[in-house]
């Protein structure tokens, strides 16, 4: 189906088709039911953090601040609620398509979201070095304006650089198909089924994300390599093991998310499987934000202790209203 409007001159698409995981019936409801978990998860365990950090007054640092952020963005309306439940929805009723404006909402808003979780993965990485290795300065390097500038400068850096890429790729013409064979707007999927020559597209996103990737990646690994010469200097095996397992979930959640991303937009175009292609999406836009939170509480004592207390203090107060 190509549904198009006629000017004088021109071929304007009016929208585009997501081609998703199957044909068969069954699989698509099988896709939706699937997806709807992971969403539930992702949301559900995004927000408990979310509330933990906000009402423990303990959890109110520099890390839980930036760990909050992470989780606003995997909730409801952010990174994950761009591109599912408009595909749950297109399974549940056999229906692909997707409005021009849609799919250009989708393109800014996932671009916005990876970009902001990469720049806050960083920043995480930045805090642990500076709390383990500098410790006494640790206060005043990051305090509570540092931490604010830090996390809005990464919220309006990943918007303005979203707004360059989804105009560089929606100002090209699309003529020859409207059929995108993922399962929401992508970018590579976009200049694929543009009608003129995307090569100077392609290569200045595969330029803009191997800088952010490796150097996203390298100053991590650098953070990292600082910390763990500290933490050999720990002279407590429980202090290392206590800094050891402080870092893990976030290096865990780090070499998830890079590395599904560098295999998605850094693979060559021609030649691959769309069922890899697929694979390898769900890896990286759909899992990350229902992992995160089962990573960071599963290895964090302190989000644990404040789920805790969550938890008995809405006994209590079910059992108060009962009483009355």
């Amino acid at each position: 189906m190509y549904l198009r409007q006629e000017t004088a001159n021109q071929t304007i698409l009016t929208e585009f088709l997501l081609l998703g995981f199957s044909d068969i019936r069954e699989l698509q409801i099988l896709h939706f039911v699937v997806f709807l978990v992971i969403y539930l998860t992702a949301l559900i365990g995004n927000l408990l953090i979310l509330i933990a950090v906000a009402v423990d007054c303990h959890l109110h640092t520099p890390m839980y601040f930036f760990l909050g952020n992470l989780s606003f963005l995997d909730l409801d309306l952010c990174y994950i609620s761009v591109t599912v439940p408009k595909s749950m929805a297109n399974s549940l009723t056999n229906d692909r398509q997707i409005s021009f404006s849609g799919c250009v909402a989708q393109v800014f808003l996932m671009v916005t979201f990876v970009i902001t979780e990469m720049t806050l993965l960083l920043i995480i990485a930045y805090n642990w070095y500076i709390a383990i290795c500098h410790p006494l300065h640790y206060r005043v390097i990051m305090n509570t304006g540092t931490c604010v500038q830090m996390a809005a400068g990464s919220w309006i850096g990943s918007a303005i650089y979203a707004a360059f890429h989804t105009g560089n790729t929606f100002r090209l013409p699309f003529c020859q198909s409207n059929a995108i064979d993922q399962f929401f707007c992508d970018i590579p999927q976009l200049l694929k089924i543009s009608c003129t020559d995307t090569h100077p597209n392609e290569t200045l996103l595969l330029a803009c994300v191997i800088f952010l990737c490796f150097i996203c990646f390298g100053l991590v690994i650098v953070s990292y390599t600082r910390i763990f010469s500290t933490m050999l200097m720990i002279p407590s095996a429980q202090g290392k093991s206590k800094a050891f397992s402080t870092c893990l979930p976030h290096m865990t959640v780090v070499g998830l998310f890079l590395g599904t991303g560098m295999f998605t937009y850094m693979k060559p175009n021609s030649g691959s499987s769309t069922y890899y292609d697929l694979l390898a999406t769900v890896l990286y836009t759909v899992l990350p934000p229902a992992m995160n939170p089962l990573i960071y509480s599963l290895r964090n004592k302190e989000i644990k202790e404040a789920l805790r207390k969550i938890g008995d203090m809405k006994t209590r107060l079910f059992l108060i209203t009962l009483g009355n």
